[in-house]
């Protein structure tokens, strides 16, 4: 045998990400090159899910070399087949460029982006093949069921989470062994379990990508959650427009059935349980577990009034446990591990770890699994990689559309549920937008109220009423038509919703406005007294400009004007007239030397 033959696994990330980024024809591509190379007895090709590097996709890596290939093109593959597969040469072309020193690293591991990371949650997306169950099985899947089937009472099981200090990964952060004590305690002979798939955060894509890279972790962790408060039946709610993902479930959960891991006399036991995939209809609101609830009933999703709590009167007024699918997905390691290890990583206020969509003016953007108490300095600037093109860090909003702005004097703060709260701001699902100097801090508030103001069931008048009366003034200020009465107006409403709203959409979602209010006041001023957008963003307070001495009278600008504001002949000096130009930024965006420039309005 020749020496240089290496048995390699090529581990192709097939989530939803890298499919928009043509993984499909790369996957493809991939197969018919392994085969002109001959290297089908050398190379197998496993499709997996997210491997959280989302904006370097297509990509794949190659094991056991732990060598990763970024943004490919179907012609980047013959290279990588002659000088890797078959040469054991990395092609250096091919991999990811550290954005503060531009050199080239050759393995995963080393990658800050990774490096930094430990998951738990998502210890097997971008490894197994989701659509596989053997190859869940092969890591250790279902290990954890069995242990509780054959070893744990449901109490041992709820001490066992207590130990471990497991929160509710869904946002409200609730102790996980309590809620489960509560469905317990209760002597219903009917009770159901539904893990909460609902993520309608822009920018947020944890529960999506789990699902679609390991969804029999959830599935799992539900039948843990139904053995231990005595259900039979759950519903798994995955909201429509996560084709992939449903898919895979649908997979799963047969797939889980044919190996006796769910329905009746579960792996022999007197333990029954069944699953049903229930798709949502998109609503934001249907995150909020009443509302979710309502919506499996076939009603519409809006909240009503707690108490009574799920654990006493859910489902078709029976006992119900709901959770969110990350928190599911942390039992298994929990059970196998056991409460302690997983107690001894994170905080005093939060131990594990959290899984964070990290998106925005940052270099390295994916999905990040870190320990709580990690300092939002180290998230942005080691696994981060830094702020895009060197520029200064302003804000992160944390928790999604209802999380609040943290400034940079907050850099060094850990990321856990107290001290996000104490700054104004939530832990949230885990969504996490990085901004930089280039934001417009009112308008960024204006933005998310505008979505949190859509997304309101209406149900209740502080939520429905308060949001469309914050949002009228926003738009007021970023059009430089506000006064100081209208902030002060801003502030005192947005704390009445906050304290009023019946659920939590309304209660959280004053969040960017009071923070931005609080650390950016002074912008609310600039925009109020001085008609002036100091981010040069709001459409009304802004003029667009040619230098000069820069513009070469190329004629691009004007040619992309839509309502011809710009005049000049081709390869002489062009002008944009302030009385047709209707600010839409598309020639600043398009001049390629940098002719166009924005400034404050002069009126």
């Amino acid at each position: 045998m020749d020496n240089n033959f290496i048995k390699r696994t090529i581990l192709i990330c097939r989530g939803s990400g890298c499919n928009s980024m043509n993984a499909g024809i790369i996957h493809e591509t991939l197969k018919k090159v392994i085969e002109e190379h001959n290297l089908l007895n050398q190379v197998e090709i496993k499709l997996t899910g997210c491997q959280g590097f989302c904006q370097y996709g297509p990509q794949l890596v190659v094991q056991p070399d732990n060598v990763l290939y970024v943004k490919l093109k179907p012609k980047d593959l013959n290279e990588i087949a002659e000088k890797h597969l078959k040469n054991n040469k990395i092609v250096k072309e091919f991999l990811y460029k550290d954005p503060k020193t531009g050199e080239s690293i050759e393995k995963k591991d080393m990658i800050p982006f990774y490096s930094e990371q430990i998951p738990i949650i998502r210890k097997n997306c971008g490894i197994i093949n989701p659509e596989e169950i053997d190859d869940y099985i092969s890591v250790g899947g279902y290990d954890a069921l069995k242990k509780v089937l054959n070893n744990y009472k449901p109490n041992e099981v709820i001490k066992e989470l207590e130990t471990s200090r497991l929160r509710g990964r869904g946002g409200g952060g609730f102790s996980t062994a309590m809620k489960w004590q509560f469905c317990l305690n209760n002597p219903s002979e009917i009770k159901y379990v539904i893990a909460n798939g609902d993520e309608g955060d822009p920018g947020a894509f944890m529960d999506r990508s789990l699902l679609e890279a390991d969804p029999h972790s959830v599935i799992e962790g539900m039948e843990i959650c139904a053995y231990t408060i005595g259900a039979s039946y759950g519903y798994l709610y995955v909201r429509a427009e996560y084709p992939l993902a449903i898919e895979r479930l649908k997979i799963a959960l047969a797939q889980a059935e044919e190996k006796g891991f769910l329905g009746e006399n579960i792996l022999g036991s007197d333990f029954n349980f069944k699953i049903e995939l229930k798709k949502g209809a998109g609503a934001f609101v249907c995150g909020e577990e009443t509302a979710l609830m309502a919506s499996i009933q076939g009603k519409r999703g809006m909240p009503r009034p707690r108490p009574p709590y799920p654990a006493n009167s859910g489902l078709w007024g029976k006992p119900t446990n709901i959770n969110n699918i990350k928190t599911y997905a942390s039992i298994p390691p929990i059970i196998l591990n056991g409460g302690k290890w997983f107690s001894s990583l994170g905080t005093k206020d939060a131990s594990g770890t959290i899984v964070i969509a990290l998106t925005g003016k940052i270099n390295n953007s994916g999905l990040v699994e870190i320990p709580m108490g990690t300092t939002i300095r180290n998230l942005i600037y080691n696994i981060g990689g830094g702020i895009i093109n060197n520029k200064k860090f302003k804000a992160i909003q944390t928790g999604g559309p209802s999380g609040g702005c943290i400034p940079e004097q907050f850099l060094d703060t850990p990321l856990d549920y107290q001290h996000l709260t104490d700054l104004g701001s939530i832990m949230g699902s885990g969504g996490f937008i990085v901004l930089d100097e280039d934001t417009c801090m009112v308008e960024l508030a204006r933005y998310f109220i505008k979505f949190t103001q859509n997304e309101s069931c209406g149900k209740c008048t502080p939520c429905r009423i308060g949001t469309k009366r914050m949002l009228d003034i926003l738009t007021k200020i970023v059009k430089g038509e506000g006064t100081i009465k209208d902030l002060e107006d801003l502030e005192k409403i947005a704390n009445i919703v906050k304290n009023t709203s019946l659920c939590g959409l309304g209660q959280t979602a004053p969040n960017p406005v009071l923070t931005t209010i609080k650390y950016f006041r002074n912008e609310y001023e600039a925009h109020i007294l001085n008609r002036k957008c100091p981010a040069l963003v709001c459409e009304n307070l802004i003029e667009y400009h040619i230098d000069q001495d820069l513009c070469t009278g190329c004629g691009l600008c004007k040619i992309n004007c839509a309502v011809e504001a710009i005049e000049g002949e081709k390869k002489h000096l062009h002008n944009i007239s302030q009385e047709i130009c209707i600010k839409c930024g598309v020639c600043f965006s398009i001049c390629s030397y940098k002719a166009i420039y924005k400034k404050t309005n002069e009126n």
